[in-house]
């Protein structure tokens, strides 16, 4: 297995041929890309049992068939996990497998590139999974600050904040949770400066993508 060093993306490589291993991390090298290699798929499952890095943008190319787990075995775990959006999967496939890929591509998959690959186009492909594991680790990100904020609310916030972002005026919002209108203008204030928003527009934006 080859270590990565920094928190920069990674590229992960299981397969049980060591040739295949050592062809893609040196080709992964020769377009600076970090990888690590594993023979089977049980010892990548045991790096995850271990802790997966969740702040850094990955991908796996996964082999098909291998002895005791295959390919699409670790597949299935790593769906069960919901790690398939964090980390792209993109199977290599010998020809008798594409059909099984494809079926693979649309259960989840991000791609597949049949043996022999062209290197350029499975660097790009790699490039592309790598870009939506650093969409998709953004976009939780920000889904775990909005929690954290929501959190800080109280009860009462919580009732006029719904409202809120319904479009209600605060006279309507005052009327329905039976308090005074300068209460529903206090409870506003203090949401929207909990929630770190200007507006109910962008209030209800931001609970959609919560």
């Amino acid at each position: 297995m080859q270590p990565a060093s920094s928190p920069s993306s990674i590229v992960f490589i299981v397969d049980d041929d060591p040739s295949v291993r050592d062809a893609l991390a040196w080709l992964l090298r020769s377009r600076r890309l970090l990888s690590e290699t594993y023979a089977s798929a049980a010892d990548f499952e045991a790096m995850l049992d271990r802790g997966l890095r969740a702040s850094q943008p990955s991908c796996l190319l996964l082999d098909v068939r291998m002895p005791e787990m295959s390919g699409l075995e670790l597949f299935e775990r790593l769906a069960t996990r919901g790690l398939l959006h964090q980390m792209p999967v993109i199977f290599l496939t010998g020809h008798a497998d594409v059909p099984t890929a494809v079926d693979m591509v649309k259960r989840g998959a991000f791609d597949f590139c049949e043996k022999p690959f062209s290197d350029n186009a499975l660097v790009d492909r790699i490039e592309q999974a790598l870009q939506r594991s650093q969409r998709e680790l953004a976009a939780a990100g920000e889904r775990g600050q909005v929690q954290a904020r929501l959190a800080e609310l109280t009860d009462r916030e919580r009732d006029v904040m719904k409202l809120v972002a319904t479009g209600l005026p605060n006279k309507l919002i005052a009327d329905q949770l039976s308090i005074s209108v300068r209460t529903v203008e206090v409870h506003r204030a203090r949401v929207f400066d909990k929630m770190q928003v200007k507006s109910a527009v962008e209030l209800a934006n931001v609970l959609r993508g919560a």
